[in-house]
């Protein structure tokens, strides 16, 4: 039987101090998440390792890594309102949660917007609603931060626009070699980006480029 108590400790010492993660409220946080209860039963020995492993509908959670880095660099505050975009089963969300004052967590897919509301029903701060992922979700904008859980292949300014002002979105974007992990930041109705480390990330539904046809 696996010791997930150790093995997530390994995860933390091995995967995630090691990329300059030194944000101790986010090492505690992944800590004290038990990332193998949002893991479906055919991923369970997958979920400590350094990988994006999948949780079903062609759906994968980030690399505890890339995970780490992207809430490192949002810079979020405990007062903060955070938008976790793609959340699939639910695991970013709860690592947010003990960091942030609110998180709204958006699915689109049924199966795993279900998996997450019942994994997630236990903390107070966060909820878990249904919709386009490229929309967002402006029922609860303006956010300070918006993590947008996979890579995409087009700056995401519909949700850049659910910012408020001073608003930090991380996401990856690129879907192949040469990807970058993202920091933008608004400023007023103008937003920025800089990028801030290589990464990887499974694209994200709704995320893609318009295929463009020559003629």
């Amino acid at each position: 039987m696996t010791d997930f108590t150790t093995a997530r400790r390994y995860m933390v010492d091995g995967q995630v101090r090691t990329a300059d993660v030194t944000d101790l409220r986010v090492i505690s946080a992944m800590l004290e998440v038990p990332r193998e209860r949002f893991m479906p039963p055919a991923s369970l020995s997958l979920a400590y390792l350094d990988l994006d492993v999948p949780v079903g509908a062609n759906r994968r959670l980030l690399k505890p890594m890339v995970l780490a880095k992207l809430i490192q660099a949002a810079e979020i505050g405990a007062a903060d309102r955070v938008l976790d975009a793609g959340c699939a089963t639910g695991y970013t969300a709860a690592v947010l949660a003990r960091i942030a004052g609110q998180v709204v967590a958006l699915e689109q897919e049924a199966g795993l917007a279900k998996a997450a509301s019942e994994a997630l029903s236990a903390l107070p701060n966060v909820g878990v609603v249904s919709g386009a992922l490229a929309q967002g979700w402006p029922q609860s904008a303006p956010y300070d931060v918006i993590v947008l859980e996979g890579a995409t292949e087009v700056v995401p300014h519909a949700l850049c626009q659910q910012l408020k002002d001073g608003g930090r979105l991380v996401c990856v974007l690129g879907a192949g070699p040469g990807s970058r992990a993202m920091l933008y930041r608004r400023g007023g109705t103008e937003v920025g980006g800089r990028a801030i480390f290589d990464a990887s990330a499974a694209l994200l539904p709704g995320f893609a480029k318009t295929p463009v046809f020559a003629f």
